[in-house]
C-alpha cells in the first residue's frame, strides 16, 4: 500500500519558513491519516478521503481558501478516476460547496458523471450538500488588492490500495481573478489519470497542463511498457518547447512512487508505513 499527495504550487514555501513548515506539517499530518485510512479502505475511497481532508485546510488552494476569480465569485474544480473500473468524474466551476471531491465520488453513481457550472451546483444540492463558502480573509484581502499572492495551487492524492488497486483525485480553487468560466486541467484526463497501470495527479498551469495532455501521457506510456520516470521525462520535455508550468505525482502498479515538477517547487508528501518524504 502507497499513498502520496500534492498541494500545489506556492510562492510563499520558498519566501515564508514558517508558511513553508506549516505546508510541510500538514502534508505530512494528512498523508499518514490518510495511509492510517487506506489499511481499511479502497484506493477510491481513500484518495477522496485525502483530497476532502486537504479541501478542509485553508493553508491549500481547494475547498476552504479557494481563489476568488475576476467577478469576485469562488468557482471549484475537482475530479475522481478509478483504476480498476476506469470510470471518471469530476465537478466543474461549482460553486459553494465545502467538498467538491465528494461531489465527484456522488457523481460516479449516475451515468452523467462530469458537470459544469450550474448543473454541477444543483447537483450538489439535490444530494444533500449544503451551501457552504469557502471564502478566507486573506483571498478577499487578495482579490481587493488584485494580487495572486499564492500563485498555482491544486491539491492531489494517488493511492495504491491493498489489493493492487490504484485511484486519483485532484482538486482545485483555481488561480485566482480568471474569467468566469475558465477551465482548468484538474477536472479533465490531463490533470488527473489512472489505470490498473498507473494514477497521475497534475497541478500547475491548467492550460499547459490540457496542451500537453500530461497524466493520460504518463499513464499510457507506462501502460505502453515505460518505467515511471523514464515516462515522466519523456513527458516532462514535452513541455519545454513552451515552457510549461507542471508538476505531477504518481504511483505505478508495483507501487513505485514518482514526482517531478518543471518549476521549483511543488509541495508534497508520501508515505508507504515505513518512509516518509516531504517537500516544498
Amino acid at each position: 500500500m502507497k499513498i502520496i499527495i500534492h498541494g500545489g504550487f506556492f510562492s510563499e514555501s520558498s519566501t515564508n519558513h514558517e508558511t513553508k513548515v506549516a505546508k510541510q506539517e500538514a502534508l505530512l499530518r494528512i498523508v499518514k491519516d490518510s495511509y492510517a485510512y487506506l489499511q481499511t479502505h479502497s484506493a477510491v475511497e481513500t484518495v477522496v478521503y485525502a483530497v476532502s481532508l486537504l479541501e478542509d485546510d485553508a493553508l491549500f488552494n481547494a475547498g476552504i481558501g479557494s481563489q476568488i476569480q475576476s467577478d469576485g465569485k469562488i468557482r471549484m474544480s475537482a475530479s475522481l478516476m478509478d483504476g480498476t473500473t476506469q470510470k471518471f468524474s469530476g465537478v466543474i466551476n461549482i460553486e459553494e460547496v465545502k467538498n467538491p471531491i465528494q461531489v465527484a465520488l456522488e457523481l460516479m453513481k449516475v451515468d452523467d458523471r462530469v458537470l459544469g457550472g450550474s448543473g454541477a451546483t444543483n447537483f450538489a444540492r439535490h444530494h444533500g450538500f449544503e451551501k457552504f463558502s469557502t471564502e478566507i480573509t486573506q483571498r478577499r484581502a487578495e482579490y481587493e488588492a488584485k494580487l495572486a499572492a499564492t500563485g498555482t495551487g491544486t491539491v492531489g492524492c494517488v493511492a495504491l490500495d491493498k489489493s493492487g488497486n490504484l485511484a486519483a483525485a485532484t482538486s482545485t480553487g483555481g488561480k485566482g481573478f480568471e474569467i468566469p468560466g475558465r477551465i482548468s486541467d484538474s477536472a479533465t484526463v490531463a490533470g488527473n489519470y489512472v489505470n490498473e497501470y498507473c494514477g497521475v495527479s497534475l497541478t500547475g498551469v491548467g492550460e499547459d497542463i490540457v496542451s500537453n495532455a500530461t497524466a493520460a501521457k504518463i499513464v499510457t506510456r507506462v501502460t505502453d511498457g515505460f518505467s515511471l520516470d523514464k515516462a515522466f521525462e519523456k513527458t516532462f520535455a514535452e513541455l519545454k518547447p513552451y515552457d510549461g508550468f507542471a508538476g505531477a505525482i504518481a504511483i505505478d502498479k508495483n507501487g513505485n512512487m514518482f514526482h517531478q515538477d518543471s518549476h521549483p517547487s511543488m509541495v508534497f508528501a508520501s508515505f508507504d508505513g515505513e518512509k516518509e518524504e516531504v517537500f516544498g
